[in-house]
C-alpha cells in the first residue's frame, strides 16, 4: 500500500527538499503514533491526498474530511463545522491546517467535540513558514501559543506541544527556500538539490551537537491532546 499511495514525498521525504526539516520529524512523528493507532477510528481533517494513510494502517476506519473539493476526501466540510458526530473518533489528525483557517479557537473546539472520550488530536502546524495561501494563510505560533490555544478551547486532560526541529534546521529551511524559489524563478530549480541536501545535512547535524540550538525555534510544531 505504502509504495501505490499518493503522498510519498510527505512520508519519506528526500533531503533535497527545502521543507525536508518539516516534513522529516512530522512523518517520524506521525509514523510513530500510527503504529498504536490499530483498532481505532480516525478522522483526518484536511486530509488532502491521505499522505499518512499508510502508517495508520491498522485503524478500523480512516475518515478524511477536506474544505476544498477533493476526490480523496470522504466528507467536505470546514474544520470549524465538521460533518461529524460528536464524539466519534478516536485519533483525530490535522496536520498543516490550523494555519489555514480563519477561527483557530472554534476549530480546537471542533477537534475537541468530534473526538471520543480518551482520544487523541494529532495536530501540526507552523512556528516558522512562508507565505502559502491554500486558499489562504493567517497565522503562525510559538509552542507556547500553540499550547494556549488548546488549553483555552477544549476540555482537555493534557496537551502536550513538541518543536519538530531545532533553530539551526528552521534556519537551513528558511535558506532552503529562498534557495528552492530563486533557482526556479531562473528556471533551473535542479541546481539547488544539491545546495539544499547539503543546508539540510549541516543545520541537522550541527542542532544535534550544540544543545542550546535545540531551543524551541521551530519550522513546525506538534500538538498532542487527549
Amino acid at each position: 500500500m505504502t509504495g501505490d499511495h499518493p503522498g510519498g514525498e510527505h512520508r519519506d521525504p528526500p533531503r533535497s527538499s527545502p521543507t525536508w526539516s518539516i516534513r522529516r520529524p512530522l512523518a517520524d512523528w506521525l509514523r510513530a503514533e500510527g503504529s498504536t493507532a490499530g483498532g481505532k477510528r480516525l478522522l483526518d481533517v484536511g486530509c488532502g491526498v491521505k499522505p499518512y494513510a499508510p502508517f495508520f494502517a491498522g485503524v478500523t476506519s480512516y475518515v478524511g474530511v477536506d474544505v476544498q473539493e477533493n476526490p480523496y476526501a470522504d466528507l467536505h466540510g470546514a474544520i470549524e463545522a465538521l460533518p461529524v458526530d460528536d464524539g466519534s473518533f478516536d485519533v483525530v489528525l490535522a496536520t498543516q491546517v490550523l494555519e489555514h483557517v480563519d477561527d483557530p479557537p472554534l476549530a480546537v473546539r471542533e477537534l475537541h467535540r468530534v473526538t471520543a472520550p480518551g482520544g487523541r488530536v494529532l495536530a501540526s502546524t507552523h512556528g516558522v513558514m512562508v507565505f502559502h495561501p491554500n486558499p489562504v494563510d493567517h497565522w503562525r505560533w510559538t509552542h507556547t501559543g500553540l499550547e494556549r490555544l488548546f488549553r483555552q478551547n477544549g476540555d482537555w486532560a493534557d496537551v502536550t506541544v513538541t518543536p519538530g526541529a531545532g533553530t539551526a534546521a528552521c534556519l537551513g529551511f528558511l535558506a532552503s527556500e529562498f534557495l528552492h524559489l530563486l533557482f526556479k524563478r531562473a528556471h533551473v530549480a535542479a541546481i539547488s538539490r544539491p545546495l539544499i541536501t547539503g543546508l539540510n545535512a549541516a543545520a541537522a547535524a550541527l542542532d544535534a551537537r550544540v544543545s542550546l540550538l535545540r531551543e524551541p525555534v521551530p519550522g513546525a510544531l506538534f500538538a498532542t491532546s487527549t
